[in-house]
């Protein structure tokens, strides 16, 4: 047990010194945001980071936050549903996403090419484009290794074709971090790849990420993982994670509950009943907003290192 300590905004010159005191007080939210600001600063230092992305991650405006953790070495693997891959190459070829203050009728957007996500829009011209240069990039990859090409091998190419330096594709690429999507035919990306493969060569094996991903978590020291939102990425890092003893070390960030038993919304401790997770105090499930909380957490964390 222990006592208090009441927040003082006078003794806080910055938001990492006020997140600092967070950890004093009570266990509730502000308790749980400085627990994962400590436990996401251990993981970036010594464990096998990997970071799932569930949600529209990257058209919320985390895409330069992502890239940066990647292109400083903070990440060494990334698990994502296929949106992310398909908003990242929108913005990486040219496109972008919007916002407005008013609200408009979803029936007059469709009308005016525009989708929306939440209040951020998309124009249907920016997915034209994708289309072509997909169809483009699939057409330029070697046809043997679209035979038989995994996950990872896919997004790596894709990356390798990029120029936009604030790519997550790209940056990934280049370090050589692996980008493993589980789900990815369940997107833009995977229809056009549906597409491409009527004509041609386009074989895409889930199961050839398997192994690139247990070398990983087999090498490790320490394996840590940091989930915004759940969904598909969090159980395949916690999945595999399993053939290890469990993670050793999570911050979760979502929105979700867990009285109704989806993986989303259930907290970290359930991961131990299974072996994916240790038991080890290196966990906290922080329940807010991704896109609020995770920039905040991040700034927090790359002041201490």
């Amino acid at each position: 047990m222990r006592k208090i300590a009441q927040i003082d905004l006078d003794q806080a010159d910055d938001l990492e010194e006020l997140i600092r005191q967070y950890s004093g007080a009570g266990a509730l939210g502000a308790g749980d945001i400085a627990k994962g600001v400590d436990i996401m600063e251990e993981i970036f230092k010594d464990h096998t980071a990997f970071l799932g992305l569930a949600g529209p991650m990257v058209a919320s405006g985390l895409r330069k936050i992502i890239t940066d953790l990647i292109k400083e070495g903070f990440i060494d693997g990334v698990v994502t549903n296929g949106a992310n891959i398909v908003h990242d190459l929108i913005e990486a070829l040219g496109g972008a996403h919007y916002t407005e203050s008013q609200e408009r009728d979803d029936a007059a957007l469709h009308k005016e090419g525009l989708g929306r996500i939440g209040n951020v829009l998309t124009k249907t011209r920016d997915f034209e484009v994708f289309e072509e240069k997909v169809q483009e990039m699939l057409h330029d990859m070697d046809e043997t290794l679209r035979g038989n090409m995994s996950v990872a091998e896919l997004t790596a190419e894709l990356g390798r074709r990029l120029d936009d330096e604030d790519s997550f594709l790209k940056a990934a690429y280049d370090r050589g971090v692996p980008v493993f999507s589980p789900g990815i035919t369940d997107s833009m990306l995977g229809l056009q790849m549906w597409i491409f493969a009527q004509d041609n060569t386009l074989l895409l094996n889930v199961l050839k990420d398997m192994p690139i991903l247990s070398d990983m978590v087999f090498r490790a020291e320490k394996t840590g993982a940091i989930f915004l939102g759940g969904g598909l990425p969090k159980h395949y890092i916690m999945g595999a994670n399993l053939l290890r003893g469990g993670l050793d070390a999570a911050v979760q960030i979502t929105l979700d509950r867990p009285e109704a038993g989806s993986l989303s919304g259930a907290r970290l401790e359930e991961g131990i009943s299974w072996g994916k997770m240790k038991d080890t105090e290196k966990k906290v499930t922080v329940i807010g907003d991704a896109t609020m909380l995770f920039p905040l957490m991040v700034w927090a964390v790359r002041k201490r290192i």
